[in-house]
């Protein structure tokens, strides 16, 4: 070991000075007989030096870290950035389908049965009319006890009522068998509004997606309202007169399957306190809405019976889809609008629209110009539609969202009912089909009339 480096006289001696694994090392050399020892400092080895003369290394992120994302600027496609959302709208696809087959599909098969327009209208309305009596109570034990626990029982029930609503047609039973085996199948669950539902969950914090999530969920209903008519005539015409109910019936059931095994998107059941109170039918404001959707239901049911009588072929399909084209369009577009429009405005366009119908059957009888007149009617039903439920979302109650909604759509399905049974009893006595296209637009300046009115009277 070497002898100690000597220290001049009235030098203090140098001490050691600890090192840490942040600090560079210190270390002491000799600098010669008579000088003062130099130190010099020597980097440590645990920490990273960079060169001074060389750019700093990049940080490189973990090997399990991926970069994030920018959201899409598309409003529809942000929608579907949250996790869980395709697989419940493709499940709630499907089994809405039906919606649009079952109408055309019953009717197509008691007219040519029967040969019958005005019973396939009334078997049609009363289906409807049962509908929206059980439909309230059906989303009633949904916010209780859940949409999986409630949805697929209640939709199995309804495809055995359309089962044995074939059956009967088949064997040609009276009038009254058929009334009731329609009754039966009113247990189909609303799985439109059980979606808007998940969506009003899932966005609750953002109200600008949920009135893009609204817009959707309406297009899809059109997009369902497009194809399932043309679906049914096809089916009807090309394989056998029950082929629509049948097939209709096997969509409705596995698209619910499909839904309901989405348990993650799905709202939590809100506790007892929360769903007692008063109905939403109480809600200020509820019941004036409601007779709007009565009225704007009946614009529906009578455009289509007219329509189908009108056209009285397998064309009638493709032209009740351009008023459903007519009106996904519009409300794709509606739903970018950050802003919704005032309700009395969508019906007094509504109103005005759908006098093109009566002007193209009653003028030129062209089912071409029907058919463009048609798809320039339906523009205007998305946005009411899409107003409406937003109004119905903000005046249903806390805890009861799906009885409110369902609420619209039952007053909705009893307006189809009325107007299907009206336009069905004038296509039969009134001296020309074309009266029956009076029905829409009297039932759309209804519809516009009772919103100004109940507004002056708030």
């Amino acid at each position: 070991m070497p002898d100690p480096i000597p220290t001049p006289a009235g030098t203090p001696a140098p001490t050691a000075t600890p090192t840490s694994t942040t600090s560079p090392e210190v270390t002491l050399t000799p600098a010669g007989p008579g000088l003062a020892p130099r130190y010099r400092e020597r980097p440590n080895r645990t920490a990273r030096t960079e060169h001074p003369d060389r750019p700093a290394r990049p940080e490189h992120p973990s090997p399990t870290a991926r970069p994030a994302r920018p959201a899409p600027t598309n409003p529809y496609l942000r929608l579907f950035t949250l996790p869980g959302t395709r697989a419940f709208v493709l499940g709630n696809l499907v089994a809405r389908l039906p919606v649009g087959m079952f109408g055309v599909g019953i009717v197509l098969l008691i007219a040519r049965t029967y040969d019958s327009y005005a019973l396939a209208g009334s078997v049609s309305a009363a289906g409807l009319v049962a509908g929206g009596l059980t439909a309230p109570w059906v989303a009633r034990m949904v916010d209780r006890y859940g949409q999986a626990r409630v949805a697929l029982p209640a939709a199995a029930w309804a495809v055995v009522g359309q089962l044995a609503l074939v059956a009967c047609v088949h064997v040609r039973t009276p009038a009254w068998a058929l009334i009731v085996t329609t009754v039966l199948s009113s247990t189909a669950p609303n799985l439109g509004g059980m979606a808007r539902a998940r969506w009003a969950y899932l966005l609750k914090d953002d109200p600008d997606s949920l009135h893009t999530a609204n817009a959707f969920e309406q297009a899809a209903d059109e997009l369902c309202f497009m194809l399932g008519p043309v679906l049914a005539a096809l089916l009807c015409s090309a394989l056998f007169p029950s082929a629509a109910a049948l097939i209709g019936s096997a969509l409705l059931l596995t698209g619910t399957v499909l839904f309901t095994a989405q348990r993650a998107t799905e709202p939590p059941v809100a506790p007892p306190s929360a769903i007692g109170g008063p109905s939403p039918l109480r809600a200020p404001g509820m019941p004036a809405l409601l007779v709007m959707f009565l009225a704007t239901g009946a614009v529906f049911g009578s455009m289509e019976v007219s329509t189908l009588a009108f056209v009285d072929g397998p064309g009638a399909g493709p032209v009740l889809a351009l008023q459903a084209a007519g009106s996904c369009i519009a409300g794709l577009v509606y739903g970018r609008v950050r802003r919704a429009a005032p309700l009395a405005a969508c019906l007094a366009a509504m109103t005005v629209l759908m006098t093109l119908p009566l002007l193209a059957a009653a003028l030129t009888g062209s089912l071409l110009v029907l058919a463009g007149a048609l798809l320039v009617a339906g523009m205007a039903t998305a946005p009411t539609m899409v107003t409406g439920m937003g109004e119905v979302q903000r005046l249903t109650p806390d805890g009861r969202l799906n009885e409110g909604m369902t609420l619209a759509v039952t007053a909705l399905l009893g307006g189809i009912a009325a107007g299907s049974a009206t336009g069905g009893w004038l296509v039969d006595h009134a001296p020309s089909v074309t009266y029956g296209f009076l029905v829409p637009t009297t039932a759309a300046a209804m519809a516009l009339t009772a919103r100004v009115t109940t507004r002056r009277r708030a």
